[in-house]
Order: structure tokens, then C-alpha cells, then sequence
């Protein structure tokens, strides 16, 4: 991973680079025939490999917004925020905790040589995906809290090179995030347990693979689209694909997970409460405790054409919570999974990186492209306004933590009206909540009334 390298006590460029594939085009084995040991075969794969690469570097320069100027850096001197943890990178255990964590999430890319997506001839998304990979990835990452124990990273995260991080050995030795002492387990229970979680992570992966039988891939989001007007080809927005994603979740073999899509920037408390409550017919552990895990997703506009400034501080006390999933967004053509912060920059995941697809039906399909390994930043203020945030709440209690926490985080703010609120009780009303170009917020007068105002009218007045 990328990382000791962009670690910087200095000047950090303000800009945000896409992920691109650098070509080395000064390796004589791929331009110079001369080099070639096994003749033609060789050339010829020499040749396919040279072209696969400057594909791909095609579409992460047409697509991904791909800059000429350097990494960008995280600073020594300034904590990190990922995903509710924060590491201090001045030390080189913190920086080893960081790569882990980072390199653990799931990443979610522009794939090609997939099959053709239904009622269309496309077999590669790249160029009009983007959102569509980014709310995989914010399922994902539900998915991957919700099935795997807290603190998990992947195990193959844990071999350290050079080129990944350059930290020493006996670093992984200091400051140790876990508190407490951890339980002593014997080598075949632990092996067994971390077979076990291997086998829940390329399962989880598996879900989100480029085919139709896929309850999470591409070709089931497009599936559901059609209801929303949309079709392969067309662009996605935020408020769109969370309840694509709800849809998804409640066709799909997770019976003990439910998805709440809240409406006019609104939860209704009880509407999540008869959601998660669960029937005398579901079976799983989680369903037998008479309670559903709940992701909570809530698109929300943050401004008019541009981020408001005032909502800088507000979305950072959010990614600082533990329940928090991160937030997708973007424009039309680049959006982004948000994990994380540093100072003024958002850290994110980037879809525009056209991969080949993996095949995840066979056994042992490799795992490498779907971790990321370079930390990508990018400056506030070029965030698009438009996005969802994701929670995700184990347990009753967890949602009632959730609500508190949240509640919280968006009153102790500086900006005037919150981003979005709870309320108890239900919501009667018939809303549809498929439209990206309105949202709206709901907050009380003097008397305590509710009164719902258009949230382009709120950001007029900030």
C-alpha cells in the first residue's frame, strides 16, 4: 500500500487523483521483441498484457478524472478518520492499524468482459457505473459488519513488503488499538475461526460478482433500475440507488438484515421499529432475538450546485461515529465512496477503474481486485451536495445508540438546520422518494409544531 509514501508533515496538494495503472513503458519486455525468450508466445502475451494495461488507462483517464501532478499526502502531524476510527500516522503502529483497515475494505470498480447486462449489448459499465459501484461498496461494507466480528481485517493485509509500507516488524508491537487483553485461543481454533471468516468474505464478495444471478451485482441493480425509468447506459443518482439497494437486500437470502430508506430527511422511529421487528418464522440468531440488523441509509442534498461550507463539520462528526458506513456521492459521471477524513480532505474509494471481470463462481476466484491499497483524498469543497449516508445498527440497542449518537453529532454542528432528524412515531403519508432533485428538511418553530421546508430554500438562506 501507497501509504508511507504519502505520509507528509508538510505542503499537501489539494488535489484528488483517480486511480490509474502507470504503464512501465521502459521495461524492454514489453515493446522490445528482442527480449522475447519464448519467441511469439511470449510476444503475444507480452502484446496483451501492454494492451489491457493501456485500456485500462484509457478509461481512468477518459472517465476518472485522471491528473499529471502528484500523489496526493496524508500528514504525520493530523489523525486520520476512518469509518468511526481515528489513527494518529505519526506512529508507525497507528500507520500499520490504517493500512490494514484500508486495504480491508471492499472495493468496487468499472469491470469489463462481463455478460451482457439485460435488454442491452453493454459488457462493461465503465463511463456510467460509477454510482452504481459505489453504493456496492457502501452495501458492502454492511454486509462486512454484519457478518464478519468487529475489528476484522483481511488476513492477506497482514504481510508486510516494502512496497506496501515501510515499517518494521516489531512496530506492529506498538500502540495497540485493542483494549484489553485479547483471549488466548489454541492454533486450531484459530485457524479454524479464520477459515471460517475467509470463507464469509469471498461469500460476501461473491454477491456483488458481474453476473445475473448475483443478489447484489451489477446486473441485479440494473434489474431493479427499470422501476425508477432507468435503464444500462443511464446515470444513477444517490437517493435512487438506496432504494435500489432496498430492494435488493429484501429479495436476497439475508433474511436478518432490513434496509430503511428514510423520506423528506425524516426516520421514523416507529416505521424502523415494525421494519426490524421480525416474525415467529424467521430462524436465524439475530431473527430469534425478535430484532432485524438495520442499515439506515438517508439521502440528503447538501447545498444547491456546491457543498454548502456549512456542512463541512457536520459531515465529519458523522464519519467519526462507529455506526456510520461511510456516504456515497458525486456528479454525474464521477462519484465516490467517503470513508474517512484528514484535516480538510476527504478520504474515499474510487469505482473509475476499469478491472476485468472476475468469475467469483469458481472456487478460490483471487480476491486482490477487490481491495484497495492506495488512500485517495480529495478537498471538501469539491464534494458534490448530493449523497447518501449509511448506518448500520446491530441490535435494538445499537439503533437506539445510533439515534442518540447521530442526534448528536448533527445538533452540535454550526449550520442552522440539521442535515436530516428523527421523529417519533410513523409516517402516515404516501411519498415517493425517487427523485435525486428534491429533498427536504423538517424542523420545529417555537411552538414546537413541525414545518417542512424545501432544503434548495434552506441552503438559499445559509
Amino acid at each position: 500500500m501507497d501509504v508511507s509514501d504519502e505520509f507528509d508533515s508538510g505542503m499537501e496538494p489539494t488535489d484528488d487523483l483517480a486511480s490509474f495503472e502507470v504503464v512501465n513503458l521502459s521495461n524492454p519486455g514489453l515493446l522490445d521483441p528482442s527480449a522475447d525468450v519464448d519467441g511469439h508466445v511470449q510476444e503475444s502475451k507480452d502484446k496483451a498484457k501492454l494492451k489491457t494495461k493501456l485500456i485500462s488507462a484509457w478509461n481512468n483517464l477518459r472517465y476518472g478524472g485522471w491528473s499529471l501532478k502528484g500523489k496526493p499526502r496524508l500528514s504525520k502531524s493530523s489523525p486520520v478518520c476512518l469509518l468511526g476510527q481515528s489513527y494518529q500516522l505519526s506512529y508507525s503502529g497507528e500507520r500499520e492499524s490504517f493500512r490494514r483497515a484500508f486495504s480491508s475494505l471492499l472495493w468496487m470498480t468499472y469491470r469489463r468482459g462481463f455478460p451482457p447486462l439485460d435488454g442491452s449489448a453493454l459488457t462493461s459499465d465503465a463511463g456510467w457505473g460509477c454510482m452504481l459501484r459505489s453504493a456496492q461498496m457502501l452495501l458492502a461494507h454492511g454486509l462486512m459488519l454484519h457478518t464478519m466480528p468487529a475489528g476484522w481485517t483481511w488476513p492477506a493485509t497482514h504481510h508486510q513488503t516494502k512496497d506496501d509500507l515501510e515499517v518494521l516488524d516489531d512496530s506492529l508491537r506498538e500502540s495497540r488499538r485493542d483494549s484489553g487483553k485479547p483471549r488466548r485461543r489454541s492454533l486450531g481454533t484459530t485457524l479454524d475461526c479464520e477459515a471460517q471468516e475467509e470463507r464469509t468474505h469471498r461469500r460476501t464478495v461473491s454477491w456483488f460478482g458481474d453476473l445475473s444471478s448475483a443478489p447484489f451485482g451489477l446486473h441485479r441493480l440494473v434489474e431493479l433500475g427499470r422501476a425508477s425509468g432507468k435503464r444500462a447506459g443511464d446515470w444513477y443518482g444517490p437517493a435512487i440507488v438506496a432504494h435500489m439497494l432496498q430492494k435488493a437486500v429484501a429479495a436476497s437470502e439475508v433474511s436478518d438484515l432490513a434496509v430503511y430508506v428514510a423520506q423528506d430527511c425524516t426516520v421514523y422511529v416507529g416505521d424502523v421499529l415494525n421494519l426490524c421487528g421480525t416474525s415467529r418464522t424467521d430462524l436465524s440468531a439475530r431473527c430469534r432475538s425478535g430484532w432485524k440488523s438495520l442499515v439506515l441509509l438517508l439521502p440528503v442534498r447538501l447545498g444547491s450546485e456546491v457543498l454548502n461550507p456549512a456542512y463541512t463539520r457536520c459531515v465529519k462528526r458523522l464519519l467519526e461515529l462507529q455506526c456510520c458506513m461511510g456516504i456515497i456521492g458525486g456528479k454525474p459521471k464521477h462519484s465516490l465512496f467517503f470513508v474517512g477524513f484528514q484535516d480538510e480532505h476527504l478520504i474515499y474509494l474510487d469505482p473509475h477503474y476499469c478491472q476485468t471481470t472476475v468469475d467469483v463462481q469458481q472456487d478460490n476466484f483471487p480476491l486482490e481486485s477487490f481491495h484497495c491499497k492506495t488512500v485517495r483524498k480529495m478537498p471538501f469543497n469539491r464534494m458534490d451536495p448530493s449523497c447518501t449516508v449509511g448506518f448500520y445498527a446491530a441490535s435494538r440497542g445499537d439503533f437506539q445508540t445510533l439515534c442518540s449518537d447521530v442526534t448528536e453529532a448533527l445538533t452540535s454542528s454550526e449550520e442552522k438546520y440539521p442535515i436530516f432528524t428523527f421523529v417519533e412515531g410513523h409516517n402516515n403519508a404516501e411519498r415517493s422518494c425517487t427523485s435525486d432533485s428534491v429533498t427536504h428538511i423538517k424542523t420545529k418553530d417555537r411552538l414546537g409544531r413541525i414545518k417542512k421546508k424545501s432544503c434548495l430554500d434552506e441552503f438559499v438562506l445559509l
